[in-house]
């Protein structure tokens, strides 16, 4: 009898061992858990707290504005057909300054380097310290939004030689040209003045304004044709132009 009880104690025994060897594994898995879930939370805030650099702000609706357009190609120039609007494109020499002296770099390159290499369509840049993201090439095609148009680049018109937008081609003062924060560079938009009731169709190839609570620049030319060249701002509606041809 002694002898069964004995067995039977040292049955209890192994069984509690057992039972405790799978607690203490039990405990180490969640305590791995535990810690996988704290580098995951760590990562998250890291990731949270550089966005906090990255402005991509903008209230936009979506719309569809459709032209047909041709593009025709001579002695350097690229002229493109929208509408019944005329646009002479030429890339100006790596020598010309920039027209935005305050662009600080493009995809994390220096301007000029990113403009040489084609990294500038839809690519980060910083401007006085802070960083911004364009949209993607599908969201912009049914950008649409409604806010205050200033224009730029009277400063040209007092300097010798020539200047570059931000992907690298002749700024045209007189031309119908724009400056946008966060569409794709170049993308052709209509612009309505909405006190007016006038519109045109310009082609975004430069970044701004960097002036709060303001949307889109226009080149001197466009502020003209819209009738607010003296005023120096205007509310405006901003639609992307998908190109038909």
């Amino acid at each position: 009898m002694d002898e069964i009880w004995t067995a039977g104690e040292a049955l209890i025994k192994r069984r509690a061992v057992v039972e405790s060897g799978s607690a203490l594994y039990f405990v180490k898995k969640r305590e791995k858990s535990y810690d996988f879930l704290r580098i995951v939370w760590v990562v998250a805030c890291l990731y949270l707290a550089s966005c906090g650099v990255v402005k991509t702000t903008y209230r936009a609706t979506k719309g569809t504005v459709k032209l047909a357009y041709t593009v025709t190609k001579f002695a350097g120039k690229t002229v493109y057909t929208v509408g019944k609007f005329t646009f002479k494109v030429v890339m100006a020499p790596l020598t010309w300054p920039l027209i935005r002296e305050d662009l600080e770099s493009i995809d994390d390159l220096p301007p000029k380097e990113a403009i040489q290499q084609g990294r500038v369509k839809m690519s980060p840049y910083v401007v006085n310290g802070r960083r911004y993201v364009p949209m993607s090439v599908a969201k912009a095609k049914t950008y649409r939004e409604k806010g205050i148009a200033s224009w730029y680049g009277y400063e040209t018109y007092r300097q010798k030689g020539g200047h570059m937008t931000a992907n690298g081609e002749a700024f045209d003062p007189n031309g119908f040209n724009a400056a946008h924060k966060y569409l794709p560079l170049p993308t052709f938009v209509r612009i309505t003045n909405l006190e007016n009731r006038r519109r045109i169709v310009v082609r975004v190839n430069d970044r701004g304004p960097f002036v709060k609570g303001r949307i889109i620049d226009l080149s001197a030319g466009a502020a003209k044709k819209l009738g607010f060249f003296k005023k120096g701002t205007a509310r405006v509606l901003v639609e992307t132009v998908n190109l038909e041809g």
